[in-house]
């Protein structure tokens, strides 16, 4: 029979769902007339059934009078892959075809005791055969992966049960049916999540459906080790896109915006798909759904800048702990704490007028986008609760601060070395993204979600300019701007909320479309390939992703809904078990939503209140995205480096970058110089001429410096490669070579004709570039 197993092709040989482009002429399927394809019968398994699900395409060349069923050509013992993809069938060449099918007619199927059984079981001493029909029929194992190996169903591979597993049934996650819990062939289990449980024959189906790319657990968004394990037990993944994503004009339904006043009594004496836009009868759609409307004039709103929710959509968000009647359009400035004014959110601008069920634009529409360095105080890097009450008068240096910033520049020298030891990872073979800067954030998600995309491979961008296609260069300053853009608009998204210490929101559209889980591999990714830190996280966010939700204890600065956090200060203050009741008399609805209604008799009761209403909205609630953004971070090992070195990390994805100073541009360089001579001479003019940045006496600043030795305005948490240096030459302008990452200086007689020739350089290569 053959020794099964061997002359399989290499993972990249047989793919599982591999599409040639083009074939040769004489090999192109045709249709001849009277020709019935489905009374065509496979050459390998004599089955006429055309079921692609189950054994794949099923291909048939005339002038040859082949057909057969991919699968099992693919499975096939004694056949492998000589050709390059547009031959034959894809790869496997005609004339190997019908060697296959001279072989496997000696050979007798163990199943149907029929002839042609092409495919053997690789256990040792077994000399069972089977056509690939028969072997599903009995419930034989076939792997769609490295050698693709089949086991007959003595020897098939088996998923460990323990005896700590649930008994009884659950329900499948797909499809939603009971599924036992049982060690059998049709029931398969997560090896991710203790309690998922599948039918296997709904795991194919959505396996075939989502393609490689977007085939993970249905619980915790997990995809390597979900995959793997499926693939060991014989699911078939194809390297396509999804079937969503083949379809012509998916989402031509997405780029039309409702509009229709649904409120009970419509005022509009034009009826109600009447709209006309910067008017009392412009239509606004609900900021949840988008899929109902009203006037301005209708709902009694003064500006389309205010939110409006639907009766369906408030009636959700109040069952799940949303507790808002009508949602104020931001935390006001005005808001006081103990008579100190805090700087929380300034009112949103007006989002672009899109439905809210865009997946390429939803975060565009974010109406949380915060004001960029409103505050004087905004660099201070303290912890997220005093940032939250940080007052508008100026803070004065002093000795404590000093020491945070000593202890915090510690930190981020380990975390530079930590990050190092991560890109160890990063191979030479490099991923190209086509980057629009005005829609960074799809355009990013379409990179990393491209088929060819891997964290691991050299990443280069290209800028480009959709209004006439042009493209910029390539270069490692486009990368960092790349990066830049996708962190700031991160923290200005709707996966976010908070003022400066930011937490995850619950943002249904988000989850359905797995955004928490891009955003975190996007930080990931960032952190590990140059680019820049987050600094946005709040305390509890991070510690709930180091040392698990469970273990944390939230505060109520964590809260960023202005309604939630009045009724819990309310709760807080109050100074009797009557104004207590009455208080909770109020907000009962709300209360049971989040499971915390229940008989207070004490006024000591609402202390274990307010941690229950605070444990509620800020973790509990957000439980599905707050998995997800974990896996993200998972990617290149950054995840389980933070939980190992939780301090370190705090001081990158917790607090802002420390601001580029004289003392920090003094370490980042390393002088070289020729000549003792000039490097003396040289580096007091270089000094100097810091001096006179940091004090403002120069039309630079030090992030024009830096950009124009290295491509990048900011310091990388992971450094530079190779470091910063500085030469001083016989030159007449100085040079800025950034794959050297190298500053080449003048020596000139006097510090004004350095400083005239310095600014006159640097000034006009940053001009020139940015136009």
């Amino acid at each position: 029979g053959g020794c099964w197993g061997l002359n399989r092709p290499s993972v990249g040989a047989r793919r599982g769902a591999a599409r040639p482009e083009r074939q040769p002429e004489e090999l192109r399927m045709s249709k001849p007339n009277n020709f019935d394809v489905q009374s065509t019968v496979c050459v390998l398994c004599r089955w006429t059934d055309d079921c692609p699900e189950k054994y794949g395409e099923k291909r048939t060349y005339v002038e040859y009078n082949l057909t057969v069923h991919y699968y099992c050509l693919l499975m096939s013992s004694g056949i492998w892959q000589r050709g390059e993809e547009d031959e034959g069938v894809d790869g496997f060449l005609i004339k190997d075809i019908r060697k296959e099918v001279n072989r496997a007619a000696k050979l007798k199927c163990n199943i149907c005791k029929k002839k042609g059984a092409s495919i053997g079981c690789v256990a040792p001493k077994c000399k069972r055969s089977y056509h690939f029909p028969c072997g599903l029929r009995r419930e034989c194992i076939f792997q769609f992966m490295e050698d693709f190996r089949s086991y007959c169903w003595e020897h098939r591979p088996v998923q460990n049960f323990t005896d700590k597993e649930p008994k009884g049934a659950s329900q499948c996650t797909i499809c939603l049916d009971l599924v036992e819990h049982l060690p059998v062939y049709t029931v398969l289990k997560s090896p991710c999540c203790k309690n998922a449980w599948f039918h296997r024959e709904c795991l194919q189906y959505q396996a075939l459906s989502a393609g490689m790319f977007f085939f993970r657990c249905t619980v915790c968004n997990n995809k390597d080790k979900f995959q793997k394990e499926m693939l060991r037990m014989g699911i078939h993944i194809p390297e396509r896109d999804a079937s969503w994503e083949l379809e012509e004009n998916a989402y031509q339904d997405l780029l039309h915006c409702y509009q229709h006043c649904d409120v009970k009594r419509c005022l509009c004496k034009k009826g109600r798909d009447y709209n006309e836009p910067d008017s009392k009868w412009e239509i606004k759609r609900c900021q949840y759904c988008g899929s109902r409307g009203t006037h301005l004039a209708c709902s009694s709103m003064k500006s389309w800048e205010q939110n409006w929710e639907c009766m369906e959509c408030r009636s959700i968000f109040a069952k799940s702990g949303k507790y808002s009647k009508r949602k104020k359009p931001s935390l006001a400035a005005s808001e006081k704490t103990n008579g100190t004014p805090c700087l929380l959110e300034e009112p949103p601008p007006k989002s672009p007028r899109q439905s809210s069920g865009s997946p390429c634009n939803f975060l565009l529409q974010s109406s949380k986008i915060m004001c960029q360095n409103m505050s004087p105080c905004s660099h201070l890097e303290l912890p997220a609760p005093d940032r939250m009450t940080m007052s508008l008068s100026p803070v004065k240096p002093n000795r404590n601060w000093s020491l945070t910033q000593k202890h915090l520049r510690e930190q981020r020298r380990e975390v530079c070395n930590i990050l190092k030891e991560l890109k160890v990872q990063v191979k030479t073979k490099t991923t190209r993204l086509n980057i629009n800067a005005e829609n960074v954030w799809s355009n990013a998600l379409k990179g990393f979600r491209q088929r060819s995309f891997s964290p691991t491979n050299t990443i280069e961008v290209d800028f480009f300019n959709c209004k006439n296609g042009s493209k910029t260069n390539t270069s490692a300053a486009s990368k960092h701007h790349f990066f830049q853009l996708l962190m700031l608009h991160l923290q200005n998204s709707s996966l976010f909320e908070g003022s400066s210490g930011k937490n995850l929101s619950l943002d249904f559209q988000a989850v359905k479309e797995n955004l928490y889980f891009e955003a975190g591999k996007m930080i990931a990714v960032s952190l590990v390939h140059g680019g820049p830190p987050p600094g946005f996280f709040s305390k509890t966010l991070f510690d709930c992703l180091v040392y698990g939700p469970e273990n944390v204890k939230p505060a109520l600065e964590d809260v960023a809904d202005v309604d939630v956090a009045q009724t819990i200060q309310m709760i807080k203050c109050a100074s009797s078990l009557s104004s207590l009741q009455s208080t909770l008399q109020d907000c009962c609805e709300f209360l049971a939503a989040a499971g915390c209604l229940r008989p207070v008799t004490a006024l000591c009761d609402k202390n274990m209140l307010v941690n229950d209403i605070l444990t509620y909205h800020v973790i509990k609630r957000i439980t599905i995205p707050l998995e997800s953004f974990r896996q993200g971070l998972k990617t290149l090992g950054v995840l389980e480096k933070m939980q190992m070195h939780p301090d370190a990390f705090s001081s990158i994805l917790c607090h802002k970058p420390e601001r580029l100073s004289v003392e920090t541009i003094c370490d980042l360089f390393t002088i070289h110089s020729s000549s003792d001579v000039n490097k003396h001479k040289g580096a007091g003019f270089w000094m100097g001429y810091l001096q006179d940045v940091e004090s403002g006496e120069s039309v630079l600043t030090f992030e024009d410096i830096l950009l124009f030795v290295t491509g990048s305005c900011y310091i990388p948490s992971i450094g530079f490669d190779p470091e910063p240096t500085i030469k001083f030459l016989p030159i007449k302008y100085p040079i800025g070579k950034r794959l050297l990452n190298c500053l080449e200086l003048p020596v000139t007689k006097t510090y004004q004709q350095f400083k005239n020739k310095m600014e006159l350089t640097i000034r006009n290569t940053l001009r020139v570039e940015r136009e």
